[in-house]
């Protein structure tokens, strides 16, 4: 295949992936029945086994590279763990386009502040001019979902999820690039990770996903979101980023929001005021301010990262 098919090809995969991920919030609405904690643990937990189990023979490989850095493969498996039950609570609370637009938008600041803090990378002024650009799309999207009270209240806890999603979604992110710092395969590592993660999901959907089995639609949801978002989406963004730069392709991920937040305009009927939508497009500008390359000189003396891979 010629490079330029190549890039063709990691570009449409890209897409795809993305597309796929902007779906999890609606269907997730189609099982009403299904806790965010059921749908977290059967989306992750299925995804991140079958994620494990297509790598097994990479991990078998570097078993003893990964045995020695199992503290970067727990804090991983950990974040993965965490991540899908806060997220899809989010979306629960805060509705799926405040929730996947905070979980999403949240998650390349946060990564930089854990580079920053962890690996004593500094902070370029194109990262602290993105992050001032999210940081009040959130406000404007926090001022939009200020209704009732009660309403409110679910929508702050929503949004405080999403950070949390967010900054779990950054940690295993780090983590999984870690353990590829120490020479193990990308597969291997995110196999490890995302199984890992898998199993400590598996008692959460023990005691959650009963649902599952009492009607149709909720095991129709189930079965799409590991397989489809969660296992099919996966493949697809590794695929891709084999095949065209990193930056491109978290750039081109922006695209998840965009089409969670029409789903649920389209198929779910949520409604944003115009500071909501405002709060919406400045943090889409804030993840393409921060993921583009950098231009200018960074604070301080020494490079950094302003774009990097998102795990995904």
């Amino acid at each position: 295949m010629l490079a330029s098919e190549q890039r063709l090809a990691g570009i449409a995969a890209v897409f795809i992936a993305s597309i796929l991920w902007g779906t999890t919030g609606t269907a997730a609405t189609f099982a009403p029945d299904l806790s965010s904690l059921a749908v977290g643990a059967v989306a992750m937990g299925i995804g991140g086994l079958l994620q494990g189990l297509i790598a097994v023979a990479a991990i078998v490989r570097q078993r003893r590279l990964i045995a020695r850095q199992w503290r970067y493969l727990l804090t991983g498996a950990l974040a993965v763990a965490i991540y899908p039950l806060a997220f899809y609570a989010s979306m629960r609370l805060a509705g799926v386009t405040v929730g996947t637009v905070i979980s999403i938008g949240s998650a390349p600041l946060l990564s930089a502040l854990i580079e920053y803090r962890l690996d004593g990378l500094r902070l370029t002024k194109q990262w602290a001019s993105g992050a001032l650009i999210g940081l009040i799309g959130m406000a404007l999207l926090c001022l939009a979902k200020s209704g009732g009270h009660g309403e409110a209240d679910h929508a702050i806890v929503g949004m405080l999820l999403g950070l949390l999603a967010g900054f779990t979604y950054a940690l295993y992110s780090w983590s999984a690039r870690r353990l590829m710092q120490q020479k193990i395969a990308p597969r291997a590592a995110m196999g490890a990770t995302f199984g890992a993660g898998g199993i400590l999901l598996m008692p959460v959907l023990l005691f959650t996903g009963a649902p599952l089995l009492t009607a149709w639609n909720n095991a129709a949801v189930g079965i799409y979101m590991a397989l489809v978002p969660m296992f099919i989406g996966y493949l697809c963004y590794g695929y891709g980023l084999a095949r065209i730069p990193a930056s491109l392709a978290t750039t081109i991920t922006l695209l998840e929001p965009v089409v969670a937040a029409l789903l649920a305009v389209l198929l779910v009927g949520e409604r944003l005021s115009l500071s909501g939508w405002t709060g919406v497009a400045l943090i889409v500008g804030c993840l393409m301010v921060i993921t583009l390359p950098a231009k200018r000189l960074p604070f301080g003396k020494r490079a950094t990262l302003t774009n990097r891979a998102s795990a995904k």
